[in-house]
C-alpha cells in the first residue's frame, strides 16, 4: 500500500534522481499532475496539486518509465518493485 506523506514524495524524488531524472515543481494548468518532456529525462509536477496527486502521479510515472536497475540501490530497486505492483486508484 502507498502511503501518502511527504517522506514517500521524497523517496519518489531521490528514486528519479538516481534514475537521471530532473524534477521540477512549476505552477501551471496541466492535469496530470505530472508529465515528461519529450524524452528528456525531466519530470514537471505542478505545484500547486496537492501531496496525494503528486505522489499519484510520480508512481504512475514510474510504473510507465523504463529505469536502468543498474543505478539504483537495493532499497530503492525494493521500492520501484513494491510501486510496479500496486495497483493505483486514480
Amino acid at each position: 500500500m502507498l502511503t501518502f506523506t511527504t517522506h514517500t514524495l521524497e523517496k519518489m524524488e531521490l528514486l528519479l534522481k538516481s534514475a537521471g531524472y530532473k524534477v521540477r515543481y512549476e505552477k501551471g494548468n496541466f492535469k496530470t499532475g505530472a508529465c515528461l518532456l519529450l524524452n528528456s529525462k525531466m519530470i514537471v509536477v505542478n505545484r500547486f496539486s496537492n501531496l496525494e496527486s503528486k505522489i499519484l502521479s510520480l508512481a504512475e510515472l514510474l510504473r510507465e518509465l523504463e529505469v536502468d536497475h543498474n543505478l539504483l540501490d537495493d532499497k530503492q530497486i525494493a521500492f520501484l518493485q513494491q510501486l510496479k505492483q500496486t495497483k493505483l486508484q486514480l
